[in-house]
């Protein structure tokens, strides 16, 4: 049985997939046609449900829960992972006028659009770009303002960018939960049993990066070809972890958490129960 898989080339994902999709480990007679994305373009195709397996930003998930269902392996959440907001230069925030202030985003979809709605729901002045080009946008005083995602929360500093909010930590002070970044979804019309195979097949991908670590594979460097193996593997320790391996209810439970704030500013689908949200 053939799958179509999305997920994004940064080196958190390719960490994750590589064992599977170079069939390092069994698949158990599953093949995959993937797609690499940015995780923006996959939250655009998952109202369209054009993949039968994708990486997703919650805030897209939410809106298409009547077309995916959410695995508990793969996913990016954790503590002091959330995306920053950055400037040019230092601002004083008792001050300065967010209502004004033009700020660049990577995509209305992802979490970081949310998380920086729900630490600033006065800034309105939004520009949504690639992740990749928003510090050059702050840079060349496109915008006044920045949310970086990735790997540019190493490097913005070397640029001589400041920071302004850790808008994870603001998150965590405000609901005692960690941030949920990004989940693996499957399609609800795949039969359950493929389903969970896939699901297993996830962890047991990360089990293996893992037993190589700190091995970074050519397939991880392959699609991160501008980055050193130390800021790849920067990005590899922060994005993936035992939340990656399984959810578990912490997991689940700070994913709820988020659905509820996603509620009040997005078209989500609603639910009877959270468990309408998770594979199980």
């Amino acid at each position: 049985m053939k799958l179509t898989l999305g997920f994004s080339p940064c080196p958190n994902d390719t960490f994750i997939f590589d064992a599977l999709v170079n069939k390092k480990i069994d698949t158990q007679g599953l093949e995959f046609d993937v797609v690499l994305e940015d995780v923006e373009t996959l939250n655009k195709w998952s109202f369209e449900k054009k993949l039968d397996i994708t990486k997703l930003s919650y805030p897209a998930f939410f809106q298409n829960l009547d077309k995916y269902v959410l695995l508990n392996s793969g996913a990016a959440l954790g503590k002091g992972v959330g995306p920053l907001l950055i400037s040019k230069h230092s601002i004083q925030l008792s001050t300065f006028n967010f209502q004004q202030a033009t700020i660049a985003l990577p995509g209305k979809n992802t979490t970081a659009n949310l998380l920086f709605s729900f630490a600033y729901p006065s800034a309105k002045n939004k520009k949504h770009m690639i992740f990749s080009a928003i510090e050059e946008s702050v840079l060349n005083e496109q915008t006044e303002l920045g949310v970086i995602i990735h790997e540019n929360r190493f490097t913005y500093q070397q640029k001589g960018l400041h920071k302004v909010t850790d808008l994870g930590e603001f998150w965590e002070e405000k609901m005692h939960a960690p941030i949920p970044l990004g989940g693996i979804a499957v399609k609800r019309s795949i039969d359950k049993e493929i389903s969970l195979k896939i699901d297993g097949l996830i962890r047991k991908s990360i089990e293996f990066a893992f037993s190589n670590y700190p091995l970074i594979t050519e397939y991880v460097k392959q699609h991160s070809q501008e980055m050193s193996e130390d800021v790849m593997r920067q990005h590899i320790e922060l994005y993936v972890n035992n939340f990656s391996v399984d959810l578990g209810n912490n997991g689940k439970q700070a994913i709820e958490t988020l659905y509820k704030i996603a509620a009040t500013q997005l078209p989500v689908n609603s639910i009877q129960s959270s468990s309408e949200l998770f594979l199980s």
